[in-house]
């Protein structure tokens, strides 16, 4: 069985480039939060690819979080994640509309902001 390639694969690529940069080191110093993102090809819950945003450590991995639990996990369609990282959708919208699930802390997940990406001019 093949892997689907997702289109937030790239954009989890510019993120780890984004959070070795300067403006990268002062968003984890900001949030100091950990991420799980559950990004699914077409449904949510299948074949879904987990990556981890680390805003403690500064990094981006593809897998479970061994770092003990996170702090807030995000599901979505690939096309939403891509929507929502790169401001095309508000986050409260995608949440609103179900394109986006949350499970952990609320108040985690409300630092979990568009600007929290690399920008578009990047992607």
């Amino acid at each position: 069985m093949a892997k689907t390639q997702l289109k937030s694969d790239a954009i989890m690529d510019m993120m780890k480039e984004h959070l070795s940069s300067d403006a990268g080191k002062e968003l984890t110093e900001k949030i100091g939060l950990v991420y799980q993102i559950n990004v699914a090809p077409k449904k949510l819950g299948f074949e879904e690819v987990t990556y981890i945003v680390d805003l403690k450590k500064g990094e981006v991995t593809k897998g479970k979080y061994e770092g003990g639990k996170v702090d807030a996990t995000f599901s979505f369609k690939d096309d939403d994640f891509v929507k929502v990282a790169t401001g095309k959708m508000n986050p409260q919208i995608a949440f609103i509309r179900g394109a986006m699930k949350i499970k952990g802390s609320l108040s985690a997940a409300q630092k979990f902001t568009p600007d929290i990406f690399p920008k578009p001019s990047k992607l």
